[in-house]
This record gives structure tokens, C-alpha cells and sequence, in this order.
């Protein structure tokens, strides 16, 4: 008996009893299904984490103004120890590890050019800092070192800031005002998309640290001691961030004046190793995802095992009638192993079409982010095809071992 009679005979055994076989693949399509999307699921947010780590740039870590406690009371960000510039010029020339580091800080304001304007992040920064974040410019050039040190009025506006702002335009030698005042914006950043917190990282416009202080704070008090909200750091590649911390956390404490045992004015965060173990939480979440749909097919295949042995038993003298007219074992095991790989694999592509509907919905209507891929597709078909083969070798080498005479007497 040759593998095209043996699949035509088991096809028509199926569509004999074709609400029965339907029945019976239901657990292989749930099963096929759900492996599909939740493999999706878990794949798409292992990209997203991981495109938010190509955003946020390598090996950085962020040195923020901290709290102490004075008599019990938790002062916060209020304490008259704070960030300065010459912090961060220390980091960059004391600890061997530190590549640069970026002294920054924020505002926010309207942009004006011409009839449109736009609310958006104001950056106060230096040409370290897009070394220290990876943050190419897409178009225009850095700040002059004169710029920088004398407050000039020049500007590199972020992706979002120039669409709302300019459309298809290109703002590089536009003047725009940035809380009234007139700025020449010098370059366009390259985009980073959204951060860990799903804020737009492109939605900001960045001028030099001492304009920020001097022109759109007015040369204040914090403007005159050069504090500054955060301190963006990039370890040298090769070298040890746990190591870099401690000795950031070292200098800063001689530099504070921190006695022993006192808290720490500063916080410094690896938000590299934060967001490399998002990433490997959202990978043991797909596997956990994955095996517990992985147990419907499982699940699907006892079905088939089952409906196989009722199978056997319901065509016992069919069995001995084909044995008796030359038929072998090898035959009749033949024949009942392609019926319960056929019920696997129908199964397995009608859980594929279902799988990639269930992946469109959820990603449609639930906004995750999912992403199909061609090997959780072979994955799930091909597994469907082994429980096929695991569970349906049973039944098939119990009706080859049957007796022709005995089979013929069954009634």
C-alpha cells in the first residue's frame, strides 16, 4: 500500500465522520492559535524594550539630585546640595570608566515660528550629550564651543518639534522663539522614538546649557552656581557599570562632603541594566506564555488519541476484512498514523489562520505592540504534527496487531 492509497483511504475514514474529526482538531487549532499569539505578544514586547534600549544609547547611566534627612524629615530634591557642572566635569576627568559626562536640564515652553507654535520639552544641554546618549543629529551641525560658554542662541529641535512645527520644510537656518526668545535653529536630531515610560523622546528642542540658564531663566540663583537637574553618563565600552557607580557614587560623596553613614544627596541610576532586565522578564514571560498554550496542544492530541481508539474499535472488521485480503500490519499502521497526522496538520493550519487574526486583533484593538514571526509558525505546526505522531502511534500499532480472524468475528 503506497502513501498516496494510505492518505486517500485515511482522508475518507475522516470525512466519513467530519463533525467528529472537526471536534477533535479543535484542541490542535486552540492550541496552534494561541502558541502563535502569545509568542507574538512576547516577541513584540521583547522589540519594544530592546528599541528602547537602542533610544536610550549604551552603557549610560543617569546621576539625579537626591534626597537626605535633616531631624527625620525627608528633604528631597529641595536640599541645598545639588548637581553642578563641575560634578560632571569631575566624573569625565576622576573615574577612568566614564567615556563623557553630560551635564543637562529641563524646562519646558512654547516654540514659535512664524503662525504656528508648539508646547514641547526645552533642553538645556552640551555637544557631550549626544555623544552620551548615541543621539546623532539627522541635519545641521553642533554647538560652537563659543556658543556653549556664552549663551548663544542657537537650537537643535527634535523630530516631533519639526513636524508640528515646519511639515515638510527644513528648519536648519530658521529662527524660532523659545519662550519669546529668538533662536537660529543649527541642526535637527536623528528620531529615538518613545522611552521606557512611553514618552516621545523626539517631542524637545535643546539649547546650549548656559542660554537655558542665563536667557530663558534669567540668570537666577541656580543659574548662577551652574546647577543643573541630571548628569547623563557613558561608561567607556568594555568597562565594568557596577564599578563606574561606585566610583561616581565615591567622588561624589568626597565632593558633597557626605559623612559616613549619611544618605546620599545624588541617586544614580544604571538605566541600561533596568532596561536589560525588562528584556529578560518579557523573554521568561513569552516561554511562560508559550507553554501554557503549548498544553492545548497537548491537550488536542489526548483528544486524538482517544477518538483514534474509538476509531480502532469501530472498524475492527474493516481492519480484519483488509488484512484477510493481503493487507499488512505495516499497512493498517501506516494508514491510522497519516488519519492522526492529518487531524494535526488541518488542525495546525486552520490554529495559523486563527493565530494570525487573534495576533491582528490584539495588537489592533489592545495597542500591544506583537510581531509575527515565520519560526513560531514552524514551531507550532510542527509540534502539532509530532503530537499527531506521538498520540496517534498508539491507537495505529493496536489495530496493525489485530488478528484477521478475530477481527473478522468482531461484532
Amino acid at each position: 500500500m503506497n502513501f498516496y492509497a494510505a492518505w486517500r483511504s485515511a482522508w475518507k475514514a475522516l470525512a466519513a465522520n467530519a463533525l467528529r474529526s472537526l471536534l477533535t482538531m479543535l484542541g490542535i487549532i486552540i492550541g496552534v492559535a494561541a502558541v502563535i499569539t502569545m509568542m507574538a505578544v512576547g516577541r513584540g514586547a521583547t522589540e519594544r524594550v530592546q528599541a528602547q534600549m537602542k533610544g536610550l544609547g549604551s552603557n549610560i547611566m543617569l546621576v539625579l539630585n537626591g534626597g537626605v534627612n535633616s531631624s527625620g524629615t525627608r528633604l528631597g530634591a529641595q536640599s541645598n546640595q545639588r548637581l553642578t557642572e563641575e560634578d560632571a566635569l569631575a566624573m569625565a576627568l576622576e573615574v577612568p570608566e566614564v567615556q563623557v559626562a553630560a551635564p543637562t536640564s529641563r524646562t519646558t515652553g512654547q516654540v514659535v515660528w512664524g503662525n504656528t507654535n508648539w508646547g514641547t520639552s526645552v533642553f538645556g544641554v552640551t555637544n557631550d550629550y549626544l555623544e552620551a546618549r548615541d543621539w546623532p543629529l539627522r541635519s545641521g551641525r553642533q554647538f560652537d564651543p563659543s556658543e556653549v560658554d556664552r549663551a548663544g542662541k542657537v537650537a537643535w529641535l527634535g523630530a516631533t518639534v519639526v513636524r508640528e512645527l515646519f511639515g515638510d520644510q527644513d528648519p536648519v537656518d530658521q529662527m524660532v522663539r523659545v519662550r519669546g526668545v529668538p533662536v537660529l535653529v543649527v541642526g535637527v536630531l536623528d528620531s529615538k522614538g518613545q522611552n521606557s515610560m512611553g514618552q516621545d523622546q523626539d517631542d524637545v528642542i535643546m539649547i546650549p546649557l548656559s542660554t537655558l540658564r542665563n536667557r530663558i531663566w534669567g540668570g537666577n540663583t541656580a543659574s548662577r552656581q551652574k546647577t543643573v537637574g541630571a548628569i547623563s553618563v557613558k561608561v567607556r565600552e568594555g568597562q565594568s557599570m557596577a564599578l563606574a557607580e561606585e566610583h561616581i557614587k565615591d567622588l561624589l560623596r568626597q565632593r558633597f562632603k557626605v559623612q559616613p553613614g549619611a544618605d546620599d544627596p545624588f541617586n544614580v541610576r544604571n538605566l541600561t541594566e533596568i532596561l536589560q532586565a525588562q528584556e529578560a522578564s518579557s523573554r521568561i514571560m513569552t516561554l511562560l506564555l508559550s507553554a501554557v498554550a503549548g498544553v492545548s496542544l497537548v491537550v488536542g492530541g489526548i483528544g486524538i488519541m482517544n477518538i483514534m481508539l474509538v476509531s480502532v474499535t469501530e472498524r475492527t472488521r474493516e481492519i480484519g476484512l483488509r488484512m484477510a485480503v493481503g493487507a499488512r500490519g505495516k499497512d493498517i499502521l501506516a494508514q491510522f498514523l497519516i488519519e492522526a497526522v492529518t487531524l494535526s496538520l488541518l488542525g495546525g493550519a486552520v490554529g495559523v489562520l486563527l493565530g494570525f487574526g487573534a495576533t491582528w486583533a490584539v495588537g489592533q484593538f489592545a495597542g500591544w505592540q506583537v510581531a509575527m514571526s515565520a519560526d513560531a509558525v514552524a514551531l507550532a505546526v510542527g509540534f502539532s504534527a509530532l503530537v499527531g505522531v506521538f498520540f496517534g502511534y498508539y491507537p495505529a500499532r493496536r489495530a496493525s496487531k489485530l488478528l484477521p480472524i478475530a477481527a473478522l468475528r468482531y461484532e
